[in-house]
């Protein structure tokens, strides 16, 4: 079994960085209570590790040509652990979001190395099976995200999310050191760094400006700032990699409008279908009053959905045109959260469960057909940088999405807040509910106001949601619509089969994971 060590790592580390995506949104609401938090600082906790994989993915692996794929990887599960640790004993939400974006660089350095480990490790069927392996155990990750991190949270703490990374770390660097040999490019193009940094800061502008759009509203200063610096550095990035004779992202790519409308679907993918997934878990435990495991179970269903199509998509459907399962799935996803807008101030848990289900369908009908099929539009030489801008585009969707439904959901919120009359300061009573305090706003009214006040929260956190799923099924309506309007055969610009050389395996993110 000396030959499947190197899956072993790889395997070990991509299931700490994708778990990490989602292991977070059960511990919210203690966060929240130990760090005395604001919302906008539980959106930064999220937001800054997805943003942190989305805009140094691309960079990373450039990087690893150059220096050594091995090398960047063992940095990179090094510097996930010691931020692991550093989250883990964070006094405060400011070290605690620092943190979250280191961990966000370590898990960007793993991520954008893992097939090429695999791809340099196996050969013919073997790589076929280690391929396979290391998708059932992404898929698996976001599955046992939420699950694991209600375990951990209820009968440990909410830092344990964080420590037990630590020794699967040590597993992680021994076998890698171990059982993996170092490669690299020897003629790989120096890395664009101005590039990557046009791009972090056009990403980062972006998502703050979004997120301050929550608190000051869309009009401030600090809103438009922000976005508007957010928009100068996209256009200086666009500038750049037009120039350059190494982009990191390689914009002709786009010359394809099927490759275009997968990479849009991509990102709304993301978007719709795990952005809104915080939210809920907020929902259901501050104001539902579920326990963290409770509230990680409730999730679940939509990543066994996920992970049950995908296979069966695999099976039944690998003869269906590309456009059909990714559009439709795009679809599906949509109408998931369409459904998931029922919620109402009376509800349990149970009114998610229909959309919850039909989300991950849809997740499990087009996520595995995704990358092969942005790939098989371009260049077989661009295959590789295809299949990362995808990668970076879903993570990229995520963060976007878990800043600007955040901004709709607190308005929703504080909306009917000022309509009713049982909170008289409307705006402190909307910060500790958006901030997962709904029981302590509760618990403070006078004995006999608790029932109104009660009341009048749920009506409020059930508007917000309502507000932020809406907007969460019209982004995945929109992105089937594009996928089933634009996306055509393969370009001819790809090679004569329309795919990569075999020995260049698709990087290809499986379903469940985001």
């Amino acid at each position: 079994m000396r030959k499947w060590l190197p899956l072993t790592a790889v395997c070990l580390g991509a299931f700490m960085l994708l778990v990490d995506i989602t292991i977070v949104t059960v511990a919210l609401p203690d966060m929240a209570a130990a760090l005395d938090t604001t919302f906008a600082d539980l959106q930064w906790v999220m937001d800054g590790y997805a943003l942190a994989l989305a805009a140094l993915l691309l960079g990373a692996g450039s990087l690893a040509d150059r220096v050594g794929r091995r090398a960047v990887y063992l940095g990179g599960l090094v510097l996930f652990a010691a931020a692991s640790l550093a989250c883990a004993l964070a006094t405060g939400p400011d070290q605690l979001i620092a943190f979250r974006v280191v961990q966000g660089v370590g898990g960007a350095a793993m991520f954008a190395t893992t097939m090429a480990l695999l791809s340099g490790a196996y050969q013919g069927r073997d790589r076929g099976v280690a391929f396979g392996v290391w998708g059932a155990v992404n898929g698996a990750a976001a599955a046992a995200g939420p699950v694991l991190g209600g375990l951990l949270t209820e009968h440990l703490s909410w830092r344990w999310i964080f420590y037990v990374n630590l020794p699967i770390t040590i597993v992680a660097v021994l076998v890698t050191v171990r059982a993996i040999k170092e490669s690299r490019d020897p003629r790989a193009p120096r890395i664009d760094v101005p590039g990557m940094v046009a791009f972090t800061l056009a990403a980062g502008a972006l998502t703050y400006g979004l997120i301050r759009a929550g608190d000051a509203g869309w009009g401030d200063g600090a809103t438009l700032g922000p976005l508007a610096v957010s928009a100068v550095a996209a256009v200086v990035f666009v500038l750049i990699e037009l120039r350059t004779p190494h982009p990191m992202l390689d914009l002709s790519l786009f010359r394809s409008r099927s490759f275009t409308a997968i990479m849009i679907g991509g990102v709304l993918l993301a978007f719709a279908a795990y952005s809104c997934l915080a939210y809920l878990s907020l929902w259901l435990q501050s104001v539902r009053g579920m326990g963290p495991v409770a509230a990680g179970l409730a999730v679940v269903p939509m990543s066994v959905a996920a992970f049950v199509v995908s296979a069966l998509t695999g099976r039944f459907l690998h003869g269906v045109s590309p456009r059909l399962t990714i559009g439709g799935g795009l679809l599906l996803v949509g109408v998931g959260a369409l459904l998931q807008s029922f919620v109402n101030a009376d509800s349990t848990w149970t009114v998610l469960l229909p959309g919850l289900v039909v989300t991950g369908i849809g997740v499990g009908m087009s996520t595995p057909v995704m990358a092969s099929a942005a790939m098989a539009q371009v260049a077989w030489q661009r295959a590789g940088m295809a299949g990362g801008a995808l990668n970076t585009g879903r993570q990229l969707g995520n963060a976007l999405g878990i800043a600007l439904l955040g901004a709709v959901f607190q308005a929703g919120l504080l909306r009917v807040l000022h309509d009713g009359h049982a909170l008289p300061d409307a705006e402190r009573a909307a910060g500790a509910v958006s901030g997962g305090r709904a029981q302590s706003v509760i618990a403070d009214a006078a004995p006999q106001e608790r029932a109104s006040v009660a009341h009048e929260v749920h009506a409020a956190f059930a508007s917000g949601l309502q507000d932020a799923l809406l907007l969460a099924g019209c982004a995945g309506l929109l992105g089937g619509v594009i996928v089933l309007v634009l996306m055509r055969r393969p370009d001819p610009a790809a090679d004569s089969q329309g795919h990569r050389p075999a020995a260049e395996p698709a990087a290809a993110a499986p379903a469940g994971t985001s």
